[in-house]
């Protein structure tokens, strides 16, 4: 969660705190008497409200600018024959989901033996 989420989330806090405070306050018998137990429900509900508007701006922000998701795809040339891979520990068949670059190598997580290793071509001459 970033810094800006947190401190909306907890200016929210406060403010909902606050709010109901003066919604239960303004129900005070020396509030009736004074004669502005209407003004403190007023600014109780609009505190409430600026919390809620601040709760729901923060969860529906995106991530911050300087956090960017990186896609990597790979194109293959020329005619590739696809050999079953399987976990070098336990024999397991592995699929493409079970492979994550890492560091920018590939890595494998078996989900049978819960083994984690680098994969590593060997070369092909």
């Amino acid at each position: 969660m970033s810094a800006g989420k947190i401190v909306a989330y907890l200016a929210a806090a406060v403010l909902l705190l606050f709010g109901v405070l003066l919604v239960i306050g303004a129900t005070a018998e020396e509030t009736q008497a004074r004669g502005d137990m209407w003004l403190w429900i007023l600014i109780g509900v609009f505190f409430i409200g600026i919390s809620l508007l601040l709760i729901w701006i923060a969860s529906r922000r995106k991530a911050e600018a300087g956090q960017v998701e990186i896609v990597q795809k790979i194109d293959l040339s020329g005619d590739v024959n696809l050999e079953r891979l399987t976990c070098r520990n336990c024999g397991g068949a592995l699929t493409a989901d079970n492979i994550k670059m890492v560091a920018g190598a590939p890595v494998v997580n078996c989900p049978y033996c819960n083994t984690s290793y680098q994969l590593s071509e060997e070369p092909k001459w």
